[in-house]
């Protein structure tokens, strides 16, 4: 299983919440299509196969996404 505090997970998560971000904050995506965007990324994770270490990985993963939508983690709400 990788490293929980994994540098390089950790720089991914930040720049790609920074482009959710960004596309919400410049009215290119409503925040409905961003919720979209990570079901179908938490989907992708919950559907993946392969070595029972691999899926709990994934299935961590998927867990963490559907966390982040229902804590409203997504945004900067005021």
């Amino acid at each position: 299983m990788s490293d929980p505090q994994d540098p390089a997970g950790m720089a991914a998560f930040s720049i790609c919440e920074a482009l959710l971000l960004a596309l919400h904050d410049c009215n290119l995506l409503p925040e409905q299509e961003i919720v979209g965007i990570l079901r179908d990324a938490a989907a992708t994770h919950e559907n993946a196969q392969g070595p029972e270490t691999e899926r709990k990985l994934h299935m961590e993963t998927a867990k963490l996404i559907k966390e982040i939508i229902l804590d409203g983690n997504l945004s900067r709400r005021s």
